[in-house]
């Protein structure tokens, strides 16, 4: 057993317990689940896409929370922990200090794609840099 047949087959409990395993090992489920997971990781590691894949793992953190709700404190489960790290990840411009965020963001497809635009934590410019006009700055 792996991936979402394992996870969602055994480790399922509460109120969606019965739809989670109606699911568990399904081509259709699992095949996107890793493929999201592998997405997701790739992007948050290389810093490219950062709110796109922040969003998209928060989703999917919040998601693994319904499998497998929280025995003693649902509002400090390690789910919403990490959904929280995400979040802060993609608003403070991870990407553009410690990754390929910069880089990212001054590629012409994206820069001229509003969908992939909107992906980007900033215009292309590491943090502190100003922008003060046409001429000035960098």
């Amino acid at each position: 057993m792996g991936g979402a047949k394992g996870f969602l087959g055994t480790a399922a409990t509460g109120p969606l317990a019965d739809f989670y395993h109606s699911i568990a090992g399904v081509g259709l489920t699992d095949v996107p689940f890793m493929g999201a997971l592998l997405a997701i990781g790739l992007a948050l590691v290389l810093g490219v896409a950062m709110r796109l894949a922040a969003g998209a793992g928060a989703l999917l953190t919040l998601m693994m929370w319904t499998v497998v709700p929280p025995a003693n404190n649902p509002f400090m489960d390690d789910h919403l922990v990490y959904a929280a790290v995400l979040v802060v990840l993609a608003l403070s411009g991870a990407g553009n200090t410690l990754g390929l965020g910069t880089f990212w963001a001054r590629i012409p497809l994206v820069r001229r794609t509003g969908w992939l635009k909107w992906t980007t934590s900033g215009d292309g410019r590491p943090r502190g840099v100003r922008h003060d006009g046409p001429g000035r700055g960098t």
